[in-house]
């Protein structure tokens, strides 16, 4: 019982970047303050321009002043993913060529706001800045910019592939999709989940099998998986539509394989059972194979 308020309750960092993040996302509201279009990225004219400048300025200089720097550190990062966040309203308003794009860009912040989030209340002992996953990988990173160029080079070149809005509704639910489950895994799983694959068993570690791990053995990894495919099908982005589920089928079949190695020394027969009941989530992917 004690446990579970204290993963109830926000540590000082997780409260320092929710008010953080709520801050960056308050650049939504600048139209009212400015008078403008909602489309105030969009838009042409230099008063939305300078609007944004002077709310990123006044938002780092109020932070600096507020924490002292090991919260700086987390405050600016959770700043940034709510001002992303929020210039992602922003588009959506509008009715530009951009709109979808501004779906993406809250998509993208909460996922990562809400990854750090979910930790700090879950399993506060393995809050690092880390959390955030916004430094995951080069290879996540270049998959990111991969998609940002395609969007923009077939938006010049493909407008019309751009507003296909039934298309973009579609990516849009598997995102929300996605990320519900993940978090739901999160959530599920406590202290039991980590970032980090673990070698070494702790006191508390347990095999979780209810909730939504009664319907998939990695829901997390399903969640991200179809959470990344449907960031492309929102964009409209055919060539890394297949990218993605190429390079995540990949990244999470040998993610699946090592992390079940651990878990099946960990809880041997236990887990083996478990494995043979419940399927992986993933299409094509059974987890490691054990000789006989």
């Amino acid at each position: 019982m004690a446990a579970a308020a204290r993963r109830g309750r926000l540590g000082r960092e997780g409260r320092a970047s929710l008010c953080s993040f709520l801050l960056g996302a308050s650049v939504a509201v600048l139209p009212l303050l400015v008078g403008s279009s909602p489309a105030l990225l969009a838009g042409p004219g230099l008063r939305g321009r300078l609007a944004l400048a002077l709310h990123v300025a006044g938002v780092n200089a109020a932070l600096l002043l507020l924490y002292p720097r090991p919260l700086y550190k987390i405050a600016v990062r959770a700043c940034f993913l709510g001002f992303a966040f929020g210039c992602g309203l922003l588009l959506s308003a509008g009715r530009s060529a951009w709109r979808h794009f501004g779906w993406y860009m809250c998509s993208l912040s909460l996922f990562h706001y809400s990854e750090y989030l979910v930790t700090a209340i879950n399993n506060p002992r393995s809050l690092s800045l880390d959390s955030f996953l916004l430094n995951h990988s080069f290879e996540y990173n270049l998959a990111a910019l991969s998609s940002w160029v395609e969007f923009t080079l077939e938006k010049l070149f493909f407008p019309e592939l751009k507003q296909i809005t039934w298309l973009s509704t579609v990516g849009l639910l598997m995102v929300i999709f996605g990320d519900c489950l993940r978090k739901a895994a999160m959530l599920t799983a406590g202290s039991n989940f980590n970032h980090i694959v673990q070698n070494e068993k702790s006191d508390t570690h347990t095999l979780v099998t209810s909730g939504v791990y009664g319907w998939f053995r990695h829901p997390s990894y399903v969640g991200w998986f179809y959470w990344s495919i449907g960031t492309q099908v929102l964009l409209c982005n055919p060539i890394c539509v297949v990218g993605y589920a190429l390079a995540s089928w990949r990244f999470f079949r040998e993610r699946i394989e090592e992390e079940e190695i651990t878990l099946i020394h960990f809880f041997g027969e236990e887990y083996l059972e478990y494995k043979r009941k419940v399927p992986s989530g993933l299409p094509f992917i059974k987890g490691v194979k054990l000789e006989l």
